[in-house]
């Protein structure tokens, strides 16, 4: 039995983690795009965020801000458009900062465990808590896309391997923590606010991924609530 969880681990696992390699690879084309003269719906909001005066009109320098921005973060097409992908990870940036230091201020993730790795899918935030107190974090995190989900609930770590690498699609995965399947905890050389996400599992930088596996441990909890944007 064992031995057929950790081969369905493996095979689940991975799926957090090929499809961001798929958009890696295929947001190189866009990052060569001309930019657009055309103003798009957010553009107020957008110029707003990114420091350029506010006149709801598109510039060469607004456009190459933009799409910069784009780049960075493998928003496609990477073409300097003001659109709603481009604003929600934007809007999304400034939801979590407003968060501080006080990501359970909800008291939504339970204090009542002990050690507990905390995931607000709604914010794409996580954190490690023990009782009421913040052991670390919060730390932005890119969690399941529409129809691969991060599933809800209160599950514990039950399988660790810090060098993890996919046996189907020979997919390194460092730092692996699964807690719910072949969900599970690890680094990506991603950003964090690459759109759409992953494929299931709670992508990491690779200092966070290393925090984590520090600070937790088998049988630990963790606690995912909320509901990603776009899901």
């Amino acid at each position: 039995m064992g031995d057929i969880r950790r081969r369905s681990a493996v095979v689940l696992g991975v799926t957090g983690l090929v499809a961001p390699l798929t958009l890696a690879l295929t947001s190189a084309p866009a990052q060569a795009a001309s930019c657009t003269t055309q103003a798009g719906p957010y553009q107020k909001q957008v110029e707003k965020f990114l420091g350029r005066p506010v006149d709801g009109k598109q510039s060469t320098a607004d456009c190459k801000a933009i799409q910069a921005f784009q780049n960075k973060h493998g928003i496609t097409p990477a073409v300097g458009y003001a659109g709603p992908v481009t604003w929600g990870v934007m809007d999304l940036m400034n939801k979590q900062k407003a968060v501080g230091n006080k990501p359970n201020k909800d008291g939504k993730c339970p204090t009542n465990k002990g050690r507990i790795a905390c995931v607000n899918l709604t914010l794409q935030l996580s954190w490690v808590q023990d009782g009421s107190k913040l052991v670390y974090g919060p730390v932005p995190v890119r969690t399941g896309r529409n129809g691969f989900e991060t599933r809800t609930g209160l599950k514990k770590i039950y399988w660790r391997d810090i060098d993890h690498v996919s046996s189907v699609y020979n997919v390194p995965m460092p730092y692996s923590q699964f807690f719910d399947g072949g969900q599970a905890f690890h680094s990506v050389n991603l950003s964090m606010w690459n759109p759409p996400g992953s494929h299931g599992c709670v992508n990491m930088t690779t200092t966070d991924a290393k925090k984590y596996w520090s600070l937790l441990k088998t049988g630990d909890d963790v606690y995912v609530y909320g509901r990603k944007p776009g899901t």
